[in-house]
């Protein structure tokens, strides 16, 4: 088994009520790190705390809105706090997707999209440096193959995770200097409520997972666990050498052309 060696280690993920962020949430935990669990949603929030604390965790939770910069900056601190001013992990994991062209995207849809996948990863980021220098710490941002392709009709939401990767790769370049690892992974379809969230009833979701078997050439979308433990080796030892990286996670997917 490969050792990650995240005990007594210290890890903030947002996004931590569901999908990707649930998941890796739990691989740090049984993992042995310390983990901030960071969501809107109360409810999500305290069952996955509830998972690590059955399982010898002690899990901090923080409910907080990302697009809030007042609470945002509260609740960090209350996370610095509770860890006695140390952070060794950020994983930036929160993030909406929204249906929309070039002529049906509204700016208020645009201003959304980039408020959660975008600034709030910038801002919590620049919260988290000041500790990450102490540690010579690292951040993974939840990116995805659409930063890496262009696909129709989500356009908001691909422009934001492009945006998400050039911000990987400028703040990797910035914060070499002080040992400070930054890395995306960009996941092709994964089951999560991502894509139900954005607006896809049960019967769409059913017939879109169905056809990405189809377009992913092995076959099948993508679990979140295997994201996570992706993620898992970028924050690990065994990554020290690995920064400003977008690490695509899809089946194949980016490989395929158009059809």
């Amino acid at each position: 088994m490969l050792d990650t060696k995240l005990s007594g280690k210290t890890a903030v993920v947002t996004g931590a009520s569901s999908g990707i962020g649930r998941a890796t949430s739990l691989a740090f935990a049984r993992e042995g790190a310390r983990v901030a669990l960071v969501s809107r949603d109360r409810k999500r929030l305290s069952e996955v705390a509830a998972e690590i604390t059955e399982n010898g965790g002690e899990p901090f939770v923080a409910q907080v809105d990302l697009t809030d910069t007042e609470a945002l900056e509260k609740t960090f601190q209350k996370i610095i706090d509770h860890f006695d001013g140390r952070l060794d992990i950020l994983v930036n994991a929160a993030g909406i997707i929204a249906s929309g062209s070039i002529e049906t995207t509204t700016l208020e849809d645009w201003d959304k999209m980039f408020a959660i996948n975008v600034r709030s990863v910038f801002y919590l980021s620049q919260l988290a440096v000041p500790f990450l220098k102490k540690t010579k710490g690292t951040i993974v941002n939840l990116s995805s193959i659409t930063g890496l392709r262009a696909f129709p009709n989500v356009l908001a939401y691909a422009v934001s995770k492009a945006s998400v990767d050039q911000l990987t790769r400028a703040a990797a370049l910035d914060l070499a200097p002080d040992g400070i690892r930054v890395n995306a992974v960009n996941p092709g379809v994964v089951v999560t409520e991502l894509h139900k969230r954005g607006g896809m009833d049960e019967e769409s979701y059913r017939k879109f997972l169905e056809h990405s078997k189809t377009t992913h050439p092995l076959g099948r979308v993508g679990k979140p666990e295997e994201v996570a433990d992706l993620i898992l080796f970028l924050v690990s030892p065994h990554a020290s050498w690995i920064t400003g990286v977008t690490y695509s996670i899809d089946g194949g997917r980016a490989q395929t052309c158009f059809r």
